[in-house]
């Protein structure tokens, strides 16, 4: 999964040459309605006539532009370029194209009815002319109005664009008074004002059309700039939704300066109030006093003048365990042992502050691309970091309450949550390699107690019994060794369990070569997955009420 950076100046020239394509994408349908509404209701001679292949030059102009702009990448003058020059164009067809068509049309109008030799001959021309004309003014005002609406643009450029196709169009249509071409008795019947009533007709209904078109550009050019301030956090401007936690809800963006890629976690606004607010903020300071490779970064934190509290870290190129297993299943065994010493690395780091995670699971372990390196881990999320030596605030650390996430919390965590050491998160991190090894949750349940239940009381299946195949013997003595009921019968520190994992026999098996591979190979189908995700959230982290361990789990 690649992840990359861009500027605001080439997210404004995508989204331009975006709203471009998406102008001509509307357009061509109106054309193609309107191409079979002709076919459907003249005769098929009218088809060879002139004005029909002018019609197909207009609709030629539309396809350009749409099929120019969809794909690739397209400057901003070439996007401004190929759209005025449409506009403009199509204006000039589509105008030339009425004034050919009104002698075409007169005879059937007039049906008999009205003769040359009747005085009221040259007002009925006049009117079907006038007629004419006001068709042509819909049809162009349309056109700028769908503009107007579609591609941004300041005031200026909009008047500018709409003013030259009314007076391109105006001014044919006003000559075009004096048919080109036709019966004779037409030609001589024309009246002498027919211009000037079809030119105070266009310019009156055209000064209207660019009155709207102007409040529509601004409407919408406003609107736009007023959601880039409201995406802007401090030096940071939010740009896609990457998920959301317990704890908050994550972006990626960019630094007004700098270009490095980040990710920014913020604090949404259902989870307002003090305690959140001091847990969300105790996050950031202690999460930002760890240095361990295999711990996420943080760069920067704040508040917004509106009071939303937000911090910036690295941005992760990969995807979370979860999302990996849940994809390609069980995993190999040399894969497994990796993530599991690079997790153990950052947690030695982290117990060794007396800082203990509590929520290690498989949504917070993220596989990603660093410095060239394909499947380094990075612990992220410590928004339930617990602090041993005893920092927090006591409306922080409330023994009230079960916090994590249920399917891979340690037995103490549920019995006494307020007296879990570091031993609770090699507890997790065991159920984590067993749902890597296995590609199954240790233990699954219908409610929140059932699962409770099972870790307090059920003995796990060994992994090679769920598989229905063996596994190696050491990796599966590991994994069940840290799902100990017992703390003391768990290995007892981090740096304990890393010497375990790396004397592993199948460690170092999963080779940087094969993991390039695995990524070549899966990268698309996980984009896929999360884009799923972002709709169906696959994780349930809760801190609930003790005396009320009767919640139905609905997500893994």
């Amino acid at each position: 999964m690649t992840t990359t950076s861009s500027g605001p100046g080439d997210e404004q020239r995508a989204f331009l040459q975006q709203r471009v394509a998406l102008f001509g994408k509307v357009m061509t349908i109106v054309n193609a309605l309107g191409c079979g509404a002709f076919v459907a209701l003249f005769p098929w001679e009218y088809l060879l006539k002139p004005w029909f292949a002018l019609y197909l030059v207009n609709a030629g102009l539309i396809v350009a532009m749409w099929l120019s702009c969809r794909t690739g990448v397209r400057s901003v003058r070439f996007c401004r370029t190929i759209e005025a020059t449409a506009l403009i164009g199509s204006a000039l067809s589509s105008s030339v194209m009425s004034r050919f068509m009104i002698p075409f049309g007169l005879p059937q109008a007039l049906g008999g009815v009205v003769s040359p030799a009747d005085p009221a001959y040259d007002r009925v021309v006049g009117l079907h002319q006038a007629h004419a004309g006001m068709g042509m003014v819909v049809g162009l005002g349309i056109l700028v109005l769908v503009r107007a609406a579609i591609v941004p643009s300041k005031t200026l450029r909009t008047v500018v664009l709409t003013l030259l196709t009314g007076v391109v169009g105006g001014t044919i249509m006003t000559v075009g008074a004096v048919p080109l071409e036709g019966p004779e008795p037409i030609l001589r019947h024309t009246p002498l004002d027919t211009a000037a009533m079809t030119a105070a007709n266009f310019l009156a209904w055209w000064a209207l059309i660019t009155v709207v078109c102007v409040a529509i550009t601004r409407i919408i050019y406003g609107l736009r700039r007023d959601l880039d301030r409201a995406r802007q956090l401090g030096q940071y401007t939010l740009e896609e939704k990457l998920g959301s936690g317990g704890m908050g809800t994550v972006y990626r963006a960019r630094h007004a300066m700098m270009r490095r890629p980040t990710a920014v976690k913020l604090l949404p606004p259902g989870k307002a109030g003090e305690a959140n607010l001091a847990r969300f903020e105790r996050e950031v300071q202690l999460t930002a006093q760890l240095t361990h490779p295999n711990t996420v970064t943080i760069f920067d934190y704040g508040r917004t003048p509106d009071g939303i509290f937000y911090y910036a870290m690295e941005l992760l190129d990969g995807a979370t365990v979860a999302d990996v297993v849940r994809f390609d299943g069980a995993q190999p065994p040399g894969r497994v042992l990796k993530v599991l010493a690079e997790v153990a690395s950052a947690l030695e780091e982290a117990h060794g502050i007396d800082f203990i995670h509590r929520d290690i699971k498989p949504a917070n372990v993220i596989l990603c691309w660093q410095g060239g390196k394909p499947d380094v881990a990075k612990l992220v999320d410590f928004g339930l970091v617990k602090d041993l030596a005893g920092t927090d605030g006591v409306e922080l650390t409330s023994t009230a309450t079960l916090a994590g996430t249920p399917l891979y919390l340690s037995p103490e965590a549920l019995t006494a949550p307020d007296k879990v050491d570091a031993r609770a998160d090699l507890y997790s991190l065991g159920a984590v390699g067993y749902f890597m090894l296995t590609g199954s949750h240790v233990f699954a349940g219908r409610t929140l107690a059932e699962v409770c239940g099972h870790h307090l009381h059920t003995t796990p299946e060994p992994p090679s019994h769920r598989l229905g195949h063996p596994v190696p013997s050491d990796l599966e003595a590991l994994i069940l060794s840290c799902l100990a009921k017992e703390a003391s019968e768990r290995p007892q520190s981090a740096s304990a369990l890393l010497g375990q994992i790396l004397s592993c026999s199948s460690y170092g098996e999963w080779s940087d070569d094969a993991a390039r591979a695995w990524w070549q190979e899966k990268a698309e189908g996980l984009r896929d997955l999360r884009r799923e995700e972002m709709e169906t959230p696959h994780s349930l982290s809760l801190a609930v009420d003790l005396d009320r361990c009767d919640h139905t789990l609905t997500k893994p």
